[in-house]
Protein backbone atom coordinates (compact mmCIF):
# COMPACT_ATOMS: atom_id res chain seq x y z
CA UNK A 1 0.00 0.00 0.00
CA UNK A 2 2.46 2.75 0.76
CA UNK A 3 4.73 1.90 -2.09
CA UNK A 4 1.78 2.21 -4.09
CA UNK A 5 1.14 5.88 -2.60
CA UNK A 6 5.12 6.35 -2.84
CA UNK A 7 5.26 6.02 -7.04
CA UNK A 8 1.61 7.42 -7.21
CA UNK A 9 1.95 10.69 -5.52
CA UNK A 10 1.76 14.22 -6.92
CA UNK A 11 4.12 15.85 -4.06
CA UNK A 12 7.01 14.20 -3.27
CA UNK A 13 7.23 11.88 -0.84
CA UNK A 14 8.92 12.25 3.14
CA UNK A 15 8.84 8.47 4.07
CA UNK A 16 8.48 7.82 8.14
CA UNK A 17 10.90 4.73 8.12
CA UNK A 18 12.68 3.91 11.57
CA UNK A 19 13.61 0.59 10.80
CA UNK A 20 14.63 1.46 7.17
CA UNK A 21 11.70 -1.16 5.82
CA UNK A 22 10.79 1.70 3.11
CA UNK A 23 14.13 2.75 2.03
CA UNK A 24 15.28 -0.76 1.87
CA UNK A 25 12.72 -1.17 -0.68
CA UNK A 26 12.82 1.88 -2.65
CA UNK A 27 16.91 1.60 -3.33
CA UNK A 28 15.51 -2.14 -4.97
CA UNK A 29 13.46 -0.04 -6.64
CA UNK A 30 15.40 2.81 -8.06
CA UNK A 31 19.07 1.33 -8.32
CA UNK A 32 18.77 0.59 -11.91
CA UNK A 33 18.01 4.09 -12.55
CA UNK A 34 21.27 5.89 -11.34
CA UNK A 35 19.90 6.13 -7.38
CA UNK A 36 21.68 9.03 -5.54
CA UNK A 37 21.49 8.79 -1.88
CA UNK A 38 22.58 11.87 -0.12
CA UNK A 39 22.85 13.14 3.24
CA UNK A 40 22.62 16.70 4.30
CA UNK A 41 25.65 16.73 6.70
CA UNK A 42 27.62 15.22 4.12
CA UNK A 43 30.19 17.28 1.98
CA UNK A 44 29.52 17.77 -1.70
CA UNK A 45 25.33 16.86 -1.21
CA UNK A 46 24.15 19.92 -3.11
CA UNK A 47 26.49 19.83 -5.87
CA UNK A 48 25.18 15.81 -6.19
CA UNK A 49 21.87 17.05 -5.81
CA UNK A 50 21.75 19.58 -8.90
CA UNK A 51 23.24 16.93 -11.31
CA UNK A 52 20.96 14.19 -10.38
CA UNK A 53 18.30 16.74 -11.21
CA UNK A 54 19.56 18.05 -14.32
CA UNK A 55 20.35 14.21 -15.55
CA UNK A 56 16.96 12.88 -14.26
CA UNK A 57 18.12 10.48 -11.56
CA UNK A 58 16.04 9.51 -8.76
CA UNK A 59 17.56 11.25 -5.37
CA UNK A 60 17.10 9.76 -1.89
CA UNK A 61 17.80 12.16 1.39
CA UNK A 62 18.33 9.65 4.05
CA UNK A 63 18.11 10.89 8.01
CA UNK A 64 16.28 14.00 8.07
CA UNK A 65 15.54 15.81 11.28
CA UNK A 66 12.42 17.67 12.07
CA UNK A 67 13.95 21.17 10.40
CA UNK A 68 14.94 20.51 6.54
CA UNK A 69 17.73 22.78 4.91
CA UNK A 70 15.87 25.98 3.34
CA UNK A 71 18.32 25.59 0.29
CA UNK A 72 16.06 22.72 -0.55
CA UNK A 73 12.61 25.06 -0.85
CA UNK A 74 12.81 25.16 -4.37
CA UNK A 75 13.07 21.51 -5.22
CA UNK A 76 9.98 20.81 -2.44
CA UNK A 77 8.26 23.50 -3.98
CA UNK A 78 8.80 22.32 -7.23
CA UNK A 79 9.47 25.82 -8.32
CA UNK A 80 10.36 24.95 -12.41
CA UNK A 81 9.83 27.46 -14.90
CA UNK A 82 10.39 27.16 -18.34
CA UNK A 83 13.07 28.74 -20.45
CA UNK A 84 13.22 27.88 -23.81
CA UNK A 85 12.68 24.45 -24.48
CA UNK A 86 14.37 23.08 -21.21
CA UNK A 87 12.85 23.71 -17.59
CA UNK A 88 14.87 25.00 -15.26
CA UNK A 89 15.62 25.25 -11.19
CA UNK A 90 17.19 27.74 -8.51
CA UNK A 91 18.83 25.37 -6.18
CA UNK A 92 21.78 26.97 -4.53
CA UNK A 93 21.99 30.08 -6.23
CA UNK A 94 22.71 28.33 -9.40
CA UNK A 95 19.88 28.34 -12.39
CA UNK A 96 20.21 24.38 -13.24
CA UNK A 97 18.50 22.62 -15.67
CA UNK A 98 15.64 20.33 -14.31
CA UNK A 99 14.52 17.22 -16.17
CA UNK A 100 11.19 16.05 -15.69
CA UNK A 101 12.47 12.39 -15.20
CA UNK A 102 13.85 13.81 -11.77
CA UNK A 103 12.43 11.83 -8.70
CA UNK A 104 13.25 12.63 -4.94
CA UNK A 105 12.30 11.12 -1.66
CA UNK A 106 12.71 12.45 1.55
CA UNK A 107 13.46 9.60 4.72
CA UNK A 108 13.47 10.18 8.41
CA UNK A 109 14.49 7.54 10.86
CA UNK A 110 12.64 9.98 13.78
CA UNK A 111 9.23 7.85 14.84
CA UNK A 112 7.29 10.83 15.38
CA UNK A 113 8.87 13.41 13.52
CA UNK A 114 6.63 17.07 13.48
CA UNK A 115 7.58 19.10 10.66
CA UNK A 116 6.33 22.58 10.05
CA UNK A 117 2.89 23.30 7.93
CA UNK A 118 5.24 24.48 4.88
CA UNK A 119 7.19 21.20 4.84
CA UNK A 120 3.80 19.02 5.73
CA UNK A 121 2.13 20.73 2.68
CA UNK A 122 4.81 20.12 0.02
CA UNK A 123 5.50 16.58 1.02
CA UNK A 124 3.53 13.45 0.91
CA UNK A 125 3.77 11.71 4.94
CA UNK A 126 4.25 8.37 4.62
CA UNK A 127 4.63 6.22 7.62
CA UNK A 128 6.44 2.74 7.17
CA UNK A 129 6.12 2.01 10.92
CA UNK A 130 5.91 -0.97 11.21
CA UNK A 131 3.55 -2.87 13.22
CA UNK A 132 3.39 -5.41 15.57
CA UNK A 133 2.05 -7.92 13.80
CA UNK A 134 3.72 -7.35 10.83
CA UNK A 135 6.88 -7.34 12.75
CA UNK A 136 5.85 -10.83 13.92
CA UNK A 137 5.24 -12.29 10.27
CA UNK A 138 8.44 -10.95 9.47
CA UNK A 139 9.92 -12.80 12.00
CA UNK A 140 8.43 -15.81 11.42
CA UNK A 141 9.12 -15.80 7.45
CA UNK A 142 13.12 -15.29 8.32
CA UNK A 143 12.97 -18.30 10.90
CA UNK A 144 10.75 -20.25 8.59
CA UNK A 145 13.34 -20.05 5.42
CA UNK A 146 16.54 -20.75 8.83
CA UNK A 147 14.88 -23.69 9.44
CA UNK A 148 13.20 -25.38 6.28
CA UNK A 149 14.46 -23.46 3.10
CA UNK A 150 12.82 -26.02 1.12
CA UNK A 151 9.40 -24.64 1.57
Amino acid sequence: ENGAIITNCKRWPLIIDPQVQGIKWLRSKEEPHGLQVLQLTAKGWLRKMQNAISNGTPVIIENLGEDIDATLEPVLARAVSKKGRNYVLKLGGEEIEYSRDFRLYLQTKLANPHYKPEIAAQCTLINFIATEKGLEDQLLAKVVGAERPDL
